[in-house]
């Protein structure tokens, strides 16, 4: 009898750790609306009072499983071609509502907002998060894996209104099918869930699944949309032809600039999209921000350019630190431009198996020959939340070629020990290169892989992770910072919560962070960074602060020279460091973020500042400035490093928006300068005019190079 009853209490147990975050009604039903819908944000059409709505939200912040402070209420109702989301936040001090941004993919983490995850699979793995504010903003990003994939730069075509009174805020969303990829069924099942954040008084309100140890991308954890049914995705054919033209002043002759091109896209199936890009452009794309290398590793740049960001998903896979496919390798060249003649994409989902496939061909520049770059990447969805997967990527021109071959597996559940999130898995690849004409092989020593397990959670973070990286791995598609290496790596993290410490939201607390790089042909110790933090902690009001005391030992086998014929010598360096870290809340009127690094560096000594600062006058005007500086004082030279930037953006409207953004740096003695104004005319198209400038402050200054450009991108849905 007594083993029945412990055995039942298990039972009840495990019974309210798997299902005590969802609340009833768990689903929410769509009605068919026949009649037009005015996106004005009003919700007065009569379509919104007959259509079922939710309200049952629960706090997941400030303290999670208690009901909202204020009321939400959603609906929703569709047509054949169009889903709209009708948002009621209702708040009893209207006056207080935090609402700093208005442009286009606006970040929200600071403002009140609600985030739309939908899965149109259903498949408790991937889906679209839409983002607005009470000014309208939109953000919308591609979600893979329950947020592990994490795809901002995704942009779909959807629109939002919002309306502001005394009530609160209330917002009208309309997503065309067109934007979504979805199965050709009749009748449809989606994954959704909803969350409202109140930044004044930091609560953050989910409709399902309000553990602090799921956000609103883990899909698996929210609710069901019903009662679409017999809906067409529409487009099947989309057409983006762009025009560009400008000038270029400098010393010499001026010249004019003048392009065409453009993409045309076709889907396949609902799920499956092919991709045709000529005369690929990006004169659009920002600058990317300086870096003064103060290692003996490569720097990494992200990608900015929105043709390799869309879909980037489908391509990725990396092996710990080393990404296989680093898109910045096509058409960039040591930072210059190398042409594109053109390309195509396929790209999507057919059942449980994610499907990417590229081929880029770039044009000849100078020494550099025409190069075909190829990936194919096969990712099979297995068990709940799990993956295999697969990548090929080619470089190939007329007297060279280099290819990766790579696999891996992730096994992922957010049932451990209950309710837990843990994470397992690892990956393998090999590279093969050769130089057509020669003899020599370079295949030796050719192979990437990694194991690890991970248990990412609210109050507890771990993981253990090996990797190696021998010296002949050559991903020339790809990204190593450094090679010919064995590395052990682990980190735990406790973030605890105590009722009675009503300032702090939660202390963090880091015993050991480490990362033992052992050379991987000699198997001596090469680098060594051990961090443990003493004290850190997050603020209810939103302020974050740490204390972090570092340990790095770093054997480099030959000099190296660290800046501007300053030489590290070779051999053995331990270092010993202090760190502090402090942020404020960003949805403050001036927010300011800050970081202080000392201790020994190589032969001398190093202390390190850096500081962020946030205007946020209005929701049109935010304003930021950042300064780096180094201070190093090693036997042969003592000097300073500086870098600075600031940005200006100004939104006149949702769809209208401009920026000025500058930056300076005492290595490269250059003021880099762009200003750019970005119009949407319509949903899916855009004009953008840019002025670059380039001004030498080495001995005076000097403006050494003003480029300006317009570009207009229209899209035609056929």
């Amino acid at each position: 009898m007594i083993r029945q009853n412990i055995i039942f209490i298990l039972i009840l147990l495990l019974s309210a750790n798997l299902f005590g975050q969802h609340s009833k009604p768990d689903t929410l039903i769509a009605i068919f609306c026949k009649e037009q819908i005015k996106l004005d944000g009003q919700l007065n059409e009569a379509c919104w009072s007959d259509a079922p709505a939710i309200t049952n939200f629960t706090q997941r912040e400030q303290t999670e499983g208690e009901p909202a402070t204020e009321k939400t209420r959603i609906a929703v109702v569709y047509n054949t071609h169009e889903i709209y989301f009708g948002i009621w936040c209702f708040d009893s001090e209207p006056d207080k509502i935090s609402a700093q941004q208005m442009a286009r993919d606006f970040r929200w983490s600071s403002d009140d907002n609600v985030e739309l995850m939908i899965s149109t699979f259903n498949d408790n793995r991937n889906g679209y998060l839409f983002v607005t504010n009470p000014n309208g903003a939109l953000a919308d990003v591609w979600v893979g894996d329950e947020g592990h994939n994490w795809n901002k730069d995704w942009n779909g075509v959807w629109d939002v209104k919002v309306e502001r009174n005394e009530q609160g805020w209330f917002a009208e969303m309309v997503i065309p099918f067109s934007t979504l990829k979805f199965k050709r069924d009749s009748v449809q099942v989606w994954g959704i869930n909803f969350e409202r954040n109140i930044r004044r008084k930091k609560e953050q309100l989910m409709w399902q699944g309000w553990s602090r140890l799921y956000d609103v991308e883990k899909i698996s954890q929210g609710g069901k949309l019903t009662g679409i049914n017999n809906i067409k995705q529409g487009t099947k054919i989309e057409i983006k032809p762009y025009v560009l033209g400008g000038f270029q002043f400098s010393d010499e002759k001026p010249k004019n600039t003048g392009k065409i091109g453009g993409e045309i896209n076709f889907d396949i199936t609902p799920t499956l999209k092919l991709n045709f890009t000529v005369n690929t452009d990006f004169a659009q794309v920002e600058s990317d921000r300086k870096q003064i290398n103060l290692t003996r590793f490569s720097l990494f740049y992200p990608e900015k350019r929105q043709f390799f960001l869309e879909g980037k998903n489908y391509y990725d896979m990396n092996v710990d630190k080393v990404q296989l496919f680093y898109s910045r390798r096509i058409g960039i060249d040591q930072n210059r431009e190398v042409p594109i003649i053109g390309g195509m994409r396929l790209f999507g989902k057919l059942n449980k198996t994610n499907i990417g496939i590229m081929s880029i061909q770039t044009n000849a520049k100078d020494s550099i020959p025409s190069t075909n770059y190829s990936v194919i990447k096969v990712n099979q969805d297995i068990f709940k939340q799990s993956r295999i997967g697969a990548i090929i990527t080619q470089k190939y021109s007329k007297n060279h070629y280099n290819r990766v071959y790579g696999t891996s597996f992730i096994y992922s559940t957010s049932k451990f020990f209950g309710r837990k999130n843990f994470i397992g898995g690892g990956s393998i690849a090999v590279s093969e290169t050769k130089n057509f004409g020669e003899t020599e092989n370079l295949n030796r020593n050719n192979l990437s892989y990694d194991v690890f397990i991970a248990y990412p959670n609210d109050e507890i973070e771990y993981v253990l992770g090996y990797t190696t990286v021998e010296s002949g791995f050559n991903p020339e598609m790809g990204f190593a910072r450094r090679k010919n290496f064995q590395m052990l790596y682990t980190e735990l993290q406790f973030n605890p919560r105590f009722k009675n410490l009503s300032f702090f939201r939660n202390l963090i607390f880091k015993p050991i962070d480490l990362n033992y790089y052992i050379n991987e042909e000699t198997k001596e110790t090469e680098s060594v960074f051990y961090e443990w933090r003493p004290f850190g902690f997050v603020s209810k009001s939103g302020e974050f602060f740490e204390f972090n005391i570092q340990h790095i030992f770093d054997k480099p086998g030959e000099d190296f020279e660290l800046i501007d014929s300053v030489y590290i010598p070779a051999g053995s360096y331990w270092d010993n460091r202090f760190e502090i870290q402090f942020s404020t809340f960003r949805g403050r009127k001036i927010a300011a973020d800050a970081s202080v690094n000392v201790g020994e560096f190589y032969t001398g000594h190093r202390q390190e500042y850096e500081f962020y600062t946030h205007f946020n006058f209005n929701k049109h005007l935010n304003i930021g400035v950042d300064w780096q500086r180094n201070y190093i004082q090693l036997p042969q030279k003592s000097f300073t490093t500086d870098e600075l930037g600031g940005r200006i953006d100004y939104a006149f409207n949702p769809k209208l928006q401009t920026s000025l953004f500058a930056q300076w740096n005492n290595e490269d003695e250059n003021v880099l300068v762009n200003y750019r104004i970005n119009w949407i005319p319509k949903i899916g198209s855009y004009f953008y005019f840019v002025i670059n400038q380039e001004i030498s402050t080495d001995s005076g200054i000097k403006l050494e190079r003003t480029t300006i450009l317009g570009k207009l991108i229209w899209r035609f849905a056929l």
